[in-house]
C-alpha cells in the first residue's frame, strides 16, 4: 500500500463545469513521488483543467484537490512546484537569463542560472530578449524557467509543441534526469510516442472522465489490435477490405496492417501470397490503444 507522503498531487471526485461544458466529471487522479505521469486525451478532454486545479488557478465545483497533502493555494506548496503551460505570457523586453533569475528568486533553493542554461541547452539564448525568440526558442526558455526552482513536482502542458527534433530530445533527456534525481512530473502531450517513451504511468481522459489508467503496458493490453508488417506484392487496397483489418499503409519495402483479428489476417496473407516474406506481428502501441479507447467513448 502506498504511504500517504508518496502521493504528491491528488484529484478526488473532482467535477468542474464552464457554463454548459463539463470539463471534469468525477475525476480521481493521483501523482506519486518519483514518477512521470502522462495525462492523455483528445482536445477538450479536461487535461489542462486538471492541471489548473492542481495549481490553484481554479476551484472544483465538487470533490477535493490536494497538493503535497495540502491546499494548492498555500505558498509553501507552490514553492515546490514548477509549471510550463500551453499559453504563456512573459515580459517581452526581459532577457532569458533575467527571466530565469527572476523566477528562481521565488524558490528557497533554486538552481544557479548558468546551471539551468547549461542543462536546458539554452546558453545561446541567455542574453536575448524574450520577444526576439522564435516560437520554438520561447518554449525552450519556458522549460528552463519551469525547472529553475528545483521543483519536487513539475507540471508540463504540451511542452514539446513547436520544438524541433533536437530540442525535443534535449527536453526528453532532462525529464528523465529529473525523474532519476527524484522529481515527479505530470505531462500532457499529443505525441503518444512521447508518453510511450517516458511515462511510468498513464491516464486517458475523454469527455471529462478517466477511461483508462495504468502503466503503458497495461493500457496497451486493454485493446485487441495488433500490428502486422510483411513484404508482399499485395496492394493495400486489396488487404484493406479484408475482415478484421482496421488500417493499411505501405512504405518503400513493407505493408503495415493494424488488425483487430490478427490471426485471421495472417492466415489469409499466407494463403493469398505464397511469396510473403519478413512477416512480423506486434502488440498494438500506445497510439493504437489511445485511438481505440477514445473512439469507444465517442461512439
Amino acid at each position: 500500500m502506498t504511504k500517504p507522503d508518496q502521493c504528491l498531487a491528488e484529484l478526488s471526485g473532482v467535477s468542474k463545469r464552464f457554463g454548459k461544458i463539463v470539463a471534469l466529471d468525477g475525476v480521481d487522479l493521483k501523482v506519486q513521488r518519483g514518477e512521470l505521469f502522462a495525462l492523455l486525451g483528445p482536445n477538450g478532454a479536461g487535461k489542462t483543467t486538471a492541471i489548473s486545479l492542481w495549481l490553484g488557478l481554479g476551484q472544483p465545483d465538487a470533490g477535493s484537490v490536494r497538493l503535497f497533502g495540502q491546499s494548492p493555494l498555500l505558498v509553501e506548496t507552490r514553492r515546490q512546484v514548477g509549471v510550463m503551460m500551453q499559453e504563456v505570457a512573459l515580459a517581452p523586453e526581459l532577457r532569458v537569463r533575467e527571466h530565469i533569475d527572476l523566477v528562481a528568486s521565488y524558490y528557497p533553493a533554486p538552481l544557479a542560472v548558468d546551471a539551468v542554461l547549461k542543462m536546458t541547452h539554452t546558453e545561446p539564448l541567455a542574453d536575448r530578449p524574450y520577444e526576439k525568440l522564435s516560437a520554438g526558442q520561447k518554449r525552450q526558455a519556458q522549460f528552463a524557467i519551469a525547472i529553475c526552482g528545483r521543483p519536487k513536482l513539475l507540471f508540463l502542458d504540451e511542452p514539446t509543441v513547436g520544438l524541433d527534433v533536437q530540442a525535443r530530445q534535449m527536453l526528453w533527456d532532462v525529464l528523465l534526469q529529473l525523474v532519476y534525481e527524484g522529481a515527479s512530473i505530470v505531462l500532457t502531450t499529443h505525441y503518444l510516442e512521447e508518453a510511450e517513451a517516458l511515462a511510468d504511468r498513464v491516464a486517458v481522459l475523454a469527455k471529462g472522465r478517466v477511461i483508462a489508467s495504468g502503466t503503458v503496458s497495461e493500457i496497451r493490453a486493454l485493446v485487441v489490435r495488433k500490428r502486422i508488417s510483411c513484404t508482399t506484392a499485395l496492394a493495400p487496397e486489396q488487404v484493406r477490405s479484408w475482415p478484421g483489418v482496421d488500417s493499411v499503409s505501405r512504405d518503400q519495402r513493407q505493408l503495415h496492417i493494424t488488425a483487430s483479428n490478427a490471426e485471421t489476417v495472417v492466415r489469409r496473407l499466407l494463403a493469398t501470397d505464397g511469396d510473403l516474406q519478413e512477416l512480423e506481428v506486434r502488440r498494438a502501441g500506445l497510439a493504437e490503444a489511445f485511438t481505440e479507447l477514445t473512439q469507444e467513448v465517442s461512439s
